[in-house]
């Protein structure tokens, strides 16, 4: 089914059918990935699985991978309030090697992969492939699409601060350096995060070579360090058993439910497997996961706790204090480079989501710059870009530790992750046809481990988590805003037309003055005449020799193939009718993709041909559609959105806007 794409404030709004849109050779949900984890589409079949799986190490993992920095620490500093230090260490590492087993392990790699979009993952390529499996639009998963993305941002908010600051915060214990110089952990972080801000516009495709063999070294190092430490007491091995986890939550009570909190940080980042499969592929990201990510993190959080064991005073910083003197700077380093990394990977990520809610119509269009020729992933975006990067600032100065920035951190992952479960649950029962009770046996555990991490993060809204509640719930306002106004101008033009078939009986009863050339309507209705074309008809009494009524759809599919791209509809002599689709992670090119007209029989110079666009000019109503602030608010959006002559890469000089003044 196709699903609505982006509108803009002209009369070429893109359009989502109330049909199910016509289904190509590959069904939704079927696997993209070879048995053997080889990638079938052909961007992984470019690249060897070595190359995938290095590359899936240095992007995917990079949130999650930068967890020990904090993880252990934040949670065992609640833990000290315990009065048992021995079952609280087993308690607290057993219970991020639950979660961590759990969530990522089981959630993620086992279930939640399968259910892909054509080998996209992620909350929105997850909303489109259950309303493909619906057969229709459902509001209620559409809300869970707008409230999973908009926690997705917030999330991405807060990584780059966290991990960045998590990291240079080690500056505060190392050897030669004075307690004055402390002071700086502050400003350094800034200033890595604005440079690496401001890099943005160049793309990180060369960068992104590097981040593979730089977090594989930095996941040995974390691996290395553990081992060296499980010697400190070997009796922390008992943390893979559950039952200290259990016995642990049980004796605390409310104070062990607190520690959850804190817990969940470790396994923050663990969406990123899913998000970033498109990318890379089910078996490169489960390889790398399995065989190195998994392990790594496991052993150092187990030599955490074995030196803490033996050390307690050690709780109060377990990572840091975990280096020996003589590495401690290459640690540091590398530490500051894998966070930088994991930033990297959020900011992209953010990016990519951008463009999907772009093209399903859940924002105005947005301004995306391609960074690379070749790699059809490396986007920019400008205003997202500025905008995470104030918001990241500001949570340095407002925060000023880590420690205080991971009082915020975790309600939006899991907000984010418990929307997967739900949208999991339709995809499930109706696209793998799964039966009731195999779905409710997957969905609940999973459902209510989730819930549980939520009600704990809960508790964290006064010291700061109701900053990515209150980020995310406008965001959410905001996609709802937008398409609320979008569907009452569309019905409002609706209501306001001449079907096409009727204007043409029109004009065979008093043809207006013919033209030569070819003109372009863009148009989201493309059974009714464009308003762009009955201005040019009533006010320029003209018609061209040749008539397009074209419409720009966007699936519920990433991609779509060039023989696909395409579906022309003769009308008349006159008249034809063009629809564009496009997959929600493409940007449209309308002459890229009209000079696929050829093949078709459509021929015209696209140099010798005018866009017409209708470009509304809408007023707020206090009696009619939304409340009058919620006009002023759409209006806003229209007023801001991206011009739609650079949005779909129409030559400038060849565009004619008519404009029409509306109510919403």
């Amino acid at each position: 089914m196709a699903v609505e794409a982006n509108p803009a404030s002209a009369d070429e709004v893109v359009r989502a059918p109330d049909m199910p849109h016509r289904k190509s050779a590959d069904a939704p949900g079927i696997e993209s990935v070879g048995e053997g984890g080889k990638p079938t589409d052909p961007h992984g079949a470019r690249h060897g699985f070595g190359a995938l799986t290095l590359g899936a190490i240095g992007v995917v993992f990079g949130d999650i991978g930068t967890s020990p920095l904090y993880a252990m620490r934040e949670a065992l500093s609640h833990a000290r309030t315990t009065n048992n230090i021995e079952i609280s260490v087993l308690g607290v590492v057993s219970l991020v090697l639950w979660a961590l087993t759990l969530i990522v392990t089981v959630k993620y790699v086992i279930f939640l992969m399968r259910a892909d979009n054509r080998g996209e993952g992620g909350t929105l390529a997850l909303m489109a492939l259950a309303q493909s499996a619906l057969g229709r639009r459902s509001m209620a998963i559409f809300f869970l699409g707008v409230v999973g993305a908009s926690l997705f941002y917030g999330d991405g908010m807060i990584t780059p601060a966290i991990s960045v600051m998590g990291a240079v915060e080690g500056m505060r214990a190392a050897p030669g350096i004075s307690h004055s110089l402390s002071h700086y952990v502050l400003p350094i972080s800034a200033v890595i995060l604005i440079v690496l801000f401001l890099a943005q516009s160049r793309g990180t495709q060369k960068i992104a070579t590097l981040f593979g063999p730089i977090m594989l070294a930095w996941f040995a190092t974390l691996a290395a360090l553990g081992v060296f430490h499980l010697k400190d007491d070997w009796s922390i091995l008992r943390a893979f058993n559950p039952y200290y986890g259990v016995r642990f939550l049980l004796e605390n009570g409310f104070v062990g439910f607190v520690i959850l909190g804190s817990v969940f940080l470790a396994v923050t980042g663990a969406e990123a497997l899913y998000a970033d499969m498109g990318h890379f592929g089910k078996g490169p990201i489960r390889t790398a996961w399995l065989l190195i990510a998994f392990p790594s993190l496991a052993l150092n959080y187990l030599g955490q706790g074995a030196m803490v064991l033996d050390h307690p005073a050690a709780a109060a910083d377990p990572f840091y204090r975990m280096v020996p003197s003589a590495v401690y700077w290459p640690v540091l380093i590398m530490a500051t480079a894998a966070a930088v990394i994991a930033s990297q990977a959020v900011i992209t990520g953010a990016f990519s989501m951008t463009q999907q809610a772009v093209q399903l119509g859940l924002v105005p269009r947005i301004e995306i710059k391609r960074t690379s020729e070749t790699q059809a992933g490396q986007i920019f975006v400008p205003t997202v870009n500025r905008a995470l990067m104030i918001g990241v600032i500001i949570l340095l100065v407002v925060f000023q530790s880590s420690t205080k920035l991971a009082s915020a951190y975790g309600i939006a992952v899991t907000g984010s992750m418990f929307v997967d479960s739900l949208l999991a649950y339709v995809v499930l029962r109706k696209a793998f046809k799964w039966s009731l009770v195999q779905t409710l046996a997957l969905v609940i555990p999973l459902g209510c481990l989730d819930l549980v991490f939520i009600s704990s993060n809960l508790l964290k809204i006064p010291d700061g988590a109701w900053l990515p509640l209150v980020f995310g719930l406008t965001l959410v306002l905001v996609m709802w805003t937008w398409t609320r106004g979008v569907q009452i101008l569309t019905e409002k033009a609706r209501r306001d037309s001449v079907s096409l078939l009727e204007l043409t009986e029109i004009l065979k009863a008093r043809a207006p003055h013919r033209v030569p050339g070819a003109a372009i309507f863009l148009t989201s209705e493309p059974d009714t005449a464009p308003v762009a074309l009955m201005h040019n008809l009533k006010h320029n009494k003209v018609l061209h020799e040749k008539n397009v009524i074209l419409t720009v759809r966007t699936t519920d599919t990433p991609r779509v193939d060039d023989a696909d791209r395409l579906l022309i509809e003769p009308i008349n002599d006159d008249f034809k009718k063009v629809t564009i689709s496009y997959g929600f992670m493409e940007s449209p090119n309308l002459p890229k993709a009209l000079a696929l007209c050829r093949k078709q029989g459509l021929k015209f110079d696209i140099m010798a041909t005018s866009f017409f666009l209708g470009r509304r000019s809408v007023v707020p109503s206090a009696h009619s559609g939304m409340p009058l602030w919620q006009d002023k608010l759409f209006i806003y959006l229209m007023k801001n959105a991206a011009n739609p002559t650079e949005f779909f890469k129409i030559p400038p000089g060849r565009v004619v806007e008519l404009g029409a003044q509306v109510t919403v």
